[in-house]
Formats: structure tokens, C-alpha cells, sequence
């Protein structure tokens, strides 16, 4: 059975999508644990908080991906990519310790030491319960290798490919692996930013924001054919269904509206095969069936005045920590493209979501937060009032994101962005969740869907 992971919090069995994630409820911004850390996300340095059970289990599958990786191949491979120049690779071990430098949530990096000083990073797919079967694993890589090589063309600062293999039986490294530039400084934490540094990094950033615009693609989807600009299926877990083990991704789309029916459609066949929220399928369906119904109001403001359906890459995980900065706060690099894609400019041009005020989105309040005022303010000194307006009106772009395929087990923080989205569309809005969930099973009593759920499940899920 698939594990799916949502594009912005993690479903049911989800994993730990990369470090800076909440690591006792796997969710990107955390609900529950604001009061900590990185956007209320503990860090790993909190032990006696994590799970001993997890921390075992990570232990045991990082040793044994670490005994798969024939390091001498891997030099080897590159080495002959620098016409020859020596490279080492320090000695592969894992501790929690250094957990930060060399993992996130769904890969292990490996560093590779030219002799002249020159530094390269492997990155190598994790295998675990969460990870998605061997050929999403590939189209994912391929994805993540083709969204690269676009960038290349581009201002962006991200890392240069060398190499890529899959994981096949031929490959001599024993794992599949992205040969790809390391890039200088660390990881951005926003947390811990003076209002200076955060502006300088708002006003960098809003030039990468300009310098994406420059690149309109046709289709909604992901990059999957490293060296063109070809827009295939989502390279996503969450955007890809599997019939009797045979693949299916969902896209390319032509429109917004075809996009998010497709993906809201596939989460309610889900519920119904009991893939997902098995412990609450019901509510579960409610609120997908009423998310379908608001595409419209979602999709409305995505297309131009001109019909101009024109489509813009986006990072699927820009909660902060995919940017490295100096000790001056310059960007030095924006990597971990895994999950890229391209969406309309209402999702890819407002705010980043290391952006929003975590405590009261949460708590479903829909005004801005200072630095997503402040990141819009700087698009207006830039000339670019069409571009701030995506980030003054993104609101209801991130709650519904946000809700689509959320993890119901961090109940508090779902009704809160529940309760947002509804004020912000103007539906249902101040009704309670009591009230809105009498009245949802009144207003879908004739969905087939909901029909087989009750009847499979009884009055107690009526309850």
C-alpha cells in the first residue's frame, strides 16, 4: 500500500519530509509545538521528546543504506567526471549528532573531497516503510535531476548536476544517487533572524521571484526529462495512485480547476479504499467533498484577464530551510528541488510558506503576517505590483493547500485552518464544526461516496 505525503503537511503515514520538520508529529509548521524552535518545529536535539523506538529504527535503516553505497565506484564515477582529478569520501557512519549535515527527511548526502578542494554532494534516496515503490522513486530523481538542469539556464542559484543513476541492479554505487554541487553556507533560520537579516533575505528573494517569472510553462506538472523543458505527470507520492501496482501520476494539467479536481478526486477514491484516514473516513470525506466544491473559488483568480493560462516553477517545500545563506545573510544557493513543479502564479508567486504567521494561521485569523507584508512591499519598490498582489491575496491559495489531504490526528490544528478557509471563501463561515459537519452530511446525503461510507461503517462514524 502507497504512503502518501501532502505537498505542505503530512498525511497518515507520512514521513518526515526534510529537517526542519516538526520531528514528533511529522508536520512541516506545527500546530501543536509553537512554542519551540524553527517556525514550532523541536529539533532533533530534543531527544527525550522523540520516540527511542523512531530514533532505533532510523539508526537501523540509515546503517544498512550506508552498507548498500560502494564508496570507491562512487569516487571512482567521480573522479572520471573531473577528468580524472582525485576525490575522497570521509568515512560513511550515522549518528544523531551530525543527523543535520548529511540528511534530511527523504535523502542522505554523501560529501565527495576533490583534491583540489573542490566539494560535491551525493544524494541518495532513503528507503524506509514511507518510501514510494522503486519507480516513483525513479521518475522522482529524474524529476528532481530535470528541474536542475532548468535552473541551470537560469539566475537561480541552484547547485549544478553532474550525474545521476538510478537504482537499478547494473548501478555499481549499489543505490540510485544525484552527483550535484555543494554550495557554500547553511541552512536559513528564519526564527532566528533579525528583522534586518529577514528583509535582506525578502529582498533576495523576491528577485528569484522575478527571475522565475521570466520562465512561463503551458502545463501544470513536473519537469521529467532532464535536459528540455518537457512538463510531464506530478513527480509527487501524493499526486500519484496505484491500480493493481501499475503507476499512475496524475497530469500534466491544462488549468488550475482540472489540477485540483484531479488530485482532490484521487484523495476521496482513497478514503473509499481505505488508503487513507481509515480512523476517520467520514469527516475525512466531508471535508475533501466540500473542497472539491470550492475549486472553483480557488481557480478563479488564476488564470489572466487574457485567458493567458501560462504556468511558473515552483519549490514544493519553501518553509526556509531549502535557502543557504552566508554569515551576512546573502542566499548562497536554494536547493532540495525534489517535488518541483509548475502551477499557476496565484500558487507560485505569494508568500513562501516560512513566511506566514504560524500561531495565527493556525488559529485560522486570514490577515498577513509582517514578513509576508514586508515581502510584498519589496515586490512594489521592484516595480512589480502584479507580483505582490499574488502575495496580498494568497491567503486563500495557502489555507487550501493547507487542508487538501491534511493529517486529522492534529485535530485542534485542523479546525483552526478549517475554520480560516471557510471565512475566507465566505462559506459557512462561523459555524462551528459540530454545526458544519450536520450540516455537510445533509447537503452530500445523496454523494455515493459518502452513501458507502455510512452504510460500511455504521452510526458510529456519525457520531
Amino acid at each position: 500500500m502507497p504512503m502518501w505525503t501532502c505537498e505542505f503537511a503530512s498525511c497518515e503515514n507520512a514521513a518526515v519530509r526534510e529537517l526542519g520538520d516538526c520531528i514528533i508529529c511529522n508536520r512541516h509548521l506545527c500546530s501543536k509545538h509553537l512554542q519551540h524552535e524553527f517556525h514550532g518545529c523541536p529539533r532533533w536535539e530534543d531527544a527525550d521528546a522523540y520516540d527511542p523506538a523512531a530514533r532505533a529504527a532510523e539508526t537501523d535503516e540509515l546503517t544498512r543504506l550506508i552498507e548498500k553505497i560502494n564508496t570507491p565506484a562512487l569516487t571512482a564515477r567521480a573522479s572520471h567526471l573531473r577528468q580524472g582529478i582525485p576525490c575522497s569520501i570521509p568515512p560513511l557512519h550515522y549518528d544523531r549528532a551530525g543527523r543535520s549535515s548529511v540528511m534530511g527527511g527523504m535523502n542522505y548526502h554523501v560529501e565527495i573531497c576533490f583534491d583540489d578542494g573542490v566539494r560535491w554532494i551525493a544524494r541518495v534516496r532513503r528507503f524506509n516503510a514511507t518510501s514510494p515503490p522503486a519507480g516513483l522513486r525513479d521518475y522522482i530523481i529524474r524529476s528532481e535531476v530535470a528541474t536542475l538542469k532548468f535552473l541551470e539556464r537560469t539566475n537561480i542559484p541552484a547547485p549544478r548536476v553532474f550525474d545521476f543513476m538510478l537504482d537499478h541492479a547494473d548501478n555499481p554505487v549499489g543505490v540510485g544517487y544525484i552527483l550535484m554541487e555543494k554550495l557554500p553556507g547553511k541552512s536559513l533560520r528564519w526564527s532566528t533572524a533579525t528583522p534586518e537579516q529577514r528583509r535582506k533575505v525578502a529582498e533576495q528573494l523576491a528577485n528569484v521571484t522575478i527571475e522565475l517569472e521570466k520562465y512561463p510553462f503551458d502545463l501544470i506538472g513536473s519537469l521529467d526529462h532532464p535536459g528540455d523543458s518537457h512538463v510531464g505527470a506530478f513527480a509527487r507520492e501524493s499526486l500519484t495512485d496505484f491500480i493493481q501496482s501499475e503507476m499512475r501520476p496524475l497530469g500534466p494539467f491544462t488549468s488550475s480547476e482540472e489540477y485540483h479536481k484531479s488530485s482532490l478526486q484521487l484523495l476521496l477514491d482513497l478514503i473509499l479504499r481505505e488508503e487513507m484516514y481509515s480512523q476517520q473516513a467520514v469527516d475525512a470525506y466531508l471535508i475533501h467533498r466540500f473542497l472539491l466544491d470550492l475549486v472553483p473559488f480557488v481557480s478563479s483568480s488564476s488564470s489572466s484577464a487574457q485567458g493567458d493560462h501560462k504556468y511558473y516553477l515552483k519549490h514544493a517545500d519553501d518553509k526556509g530551510d531549502h535557502i543557504l545563506v552566508d554569515q551576512d545573510f546573502n542566499i548562497t544557493g536554494v536547493i532540495d528541488w525534489e517535488w518541483a513543479y509548475t502551477a499557476p502564479p496565484t500558487q507560485a508567486f505569494n508568500s513562501p510558506i516560512g513566511f506566514l504567521p504560524v500561531a495565527q494561521f493556525y488559529r485560522g485569523v486570514n490577515n498577513l503576517g509582517d514578513d509576508e507584508i514586508t515581502f510584498a512591499r519589496i515586490l512594489e519598490e521592484k516595480g512589480r505590483q502584479d507580483l505582490a498582489n499574488f502575495v496580498w491575496n494568497g491567503r486563500l491559495q495557502h489555507r487550501f493547500a493547507f487542508c487538501c489531504g491534511y493529517d486529522l490526528a492534529d485535530w485542534s490544528g485542523f479546525l483552526g485552518l478549517f475554520q480560516g478557509l471557510r471565512d475566507a471563501v465566505k462559506i459557512d463561515d462561523g459555524v462551528d464544526w459540530d454545526g458544519w459537519k450536520t450540516a455537510a452530511l445533509h447537503r452530500y446525503r445523496e454523494d455515493a461516496g459518502l452513501e458507502l461510507l455510512l452504510s460500511r461503517h455504521g452510526k458510529a462514524f456519525d457520531s
